[in-house]
């Protein structure tokens, strides 16, 4: 599956548009990675569970998009964007979509 943050595919030609797909997770803050960011809160540097908690958040949110994709036929998604929020004390929401496509191999 190709995925590309722009609307078209450089040097391919879009033959069929399928609509929006989306993915997304929720992850609560784990109390260890609390403790150990609230010290780097202290002394400053990079949280780095919080760096490695949002990675896996995205990569699943994004599988779950592909899934999506394919269900439809697509080997493409373009125009892929990111958001997150907030959702309940301790705990984001990563949402990622795009629009699926066919496109001429």
């Amino acid at each position: 599956m190709l995925l590309t943050n722009i609307e078209t595919v450089p040097g391919k030609q879009i033959i069929e548009h399928y609509g929006l797909v989306s993915g997304s997770t929720v992850r609560a803050k784990h109390v260890g990675r609390d403790f150990m960011a609230g010290l780097k809160n202290i002394v400053g540097g990079e949280l780095k569970g919080y760096t490695e908690l949002l990675d896996d958040s995205r990569q699943e949110s994004t599988r779950r998009m592909i899934t999506q994709a394919e269900a439809f036929g697509a080997n493409a998604i373009v125009n892929v964007r990111f958001s997150t929020s907030s959702v309940a004390q301790g705990a984001a929401e990563i949402y990622v979509y795009g629009t699926a496509v066919r496109i001429k191999e």
